[in-house]
């Protein structure tokens, strides 16, 4: 049997129908339903149909502004692609002036290259060669003649260590210095070597400097040159050395006035001056001490026939 109905009972709460979404923006706000109004029941066997909540519609997103790439009508714009081919236009342009600077700089620096050991720009040329410091005991003909030789050759390509051992090569030469005159000359300073004395070799005079260097050959010993009797053997080599050493260690106020030299071994060293005192110097030891001796004695006792200087410690005149 079925159950009589519940009595309706009005509700409480107010309802509203869910609002239609609009196809349109919706500016305003949400109408609100009249309070007290009760819908209309659709549930069947007579149930009440629970009320809809309000659903409040969502405003559409604002349409995103043009891109940069895109125009007002959606066409992809050329800025862009004309600023990239211009970027690019000018990376080339840079790439190709440099590599035309560097074929400039690599042609220059070989022109360069060819006008100073090539051509005759900086050849050598003879009128502009000058020799300085030879005429005594070195021959200066000889000294620019080799120079002389090298006629015509680019002065960076000149190879003066060549000509420098060439040049030191001729008797008389104790050094030389070898400097490019730009752009076409050589300044050459020869240093001679200086006889100190003269040696009796079979009937001529060798000249000797104080390094014991052969300097030339003399028919007579030449003024001012004392004279050495020490034999030119290899038995006499240490007693000519000592000799020699006597004599380049003297002031050139004494050494003028030595005539002649002997010295029978390396510790026996004798000089004669001309005026004929005798000055014993024993060997090549202590000879600045023994030099400055000499001269105090032949102020102090100038009437001495013999100054022995053999030991500096206890000179001895008589």
């Amino acid at each position: 049997m079925r159950q009589p109905p519940r009595p309706r009972q009005p509700s409480t709460a107010a309802t509203t129908r869910p609002a239609r979404r609009s196809a349109g923006p919706v500016t305003g706000s949400v109408p609100k339903a009249p309070t007290g109004a009760v819908p209309k029941a659709r549930a069947a066997g007579g149930r009440r149909r629970p009320a809809s909540t309000a659903v409040v519609p969502v405003r559409p997103a604002p349409a995103a502004p043009d891109s940069p790439a895109t125009g007002p009508t959606g066409r992809v714009s050329t800025a862009m692609a004309d600023r990239l081919a211009e970027r690019s236009a000018m990376r080339r342009h840079r790439a190709w002036r440099r590599l035309l600077g560097w074929a400039l700089a690599l042609v220059v620096l070989a022109g360069l290259a060819w006008a100073a050991f090539w051509s005759p720009v900086l050849a050598l040329e003879p009128r502009h060669v000058a020799v300085s410091g030879a005429g005594g005991t070195v021959d200066g003909d000889a000294v620019r003649e080799i120079l002389v030789s090298e006629e015509g050759v680019p002065l960076p390509r000149l190879d003066t260590v060549a000509l420098r051992a060439e040049i030191l090569a001729l008797r008389g030469v104790k050094d030389v210095r070898i400097a490019r005159s730009w752009p076409h000359g050589l300044d050459v300073v020869v240093t001679e070597r200086v006889p100190v004395a003269a040696v009796p070799d079979g009937g001529r005079y060798v000249l000797l400097d104080a390094e014991g260097v052969r300097v030339g050959t003399r028919d007579a010993v030449p003024a001012k040159l004392p004279e050495v009797a020490v034999p030119l053997d290899d038995g006499s080599a240490l007693a000519l050395q000592s000799a020699l050493r006597v004599l380049a260690a003297l002031p050139p106020g004494l050494s003028k006035q030595v005539a002649s030299v002997s010295a029978d071994t390396q510790d026996d060293v004798e000089t004669v001056l001309r005026e004929g005192q005798s000055i014993q110097w024993g060997g090549s030891g202590q000879l600045a001490l023994k030099v400055e001796i000499v001269s105090m004695l032949r102020k102090v006792e100038p009437d001495a026939a013999v100054i022995d200087v053999s030991s500096p410690e206890l000179p001895v005149t008589r």
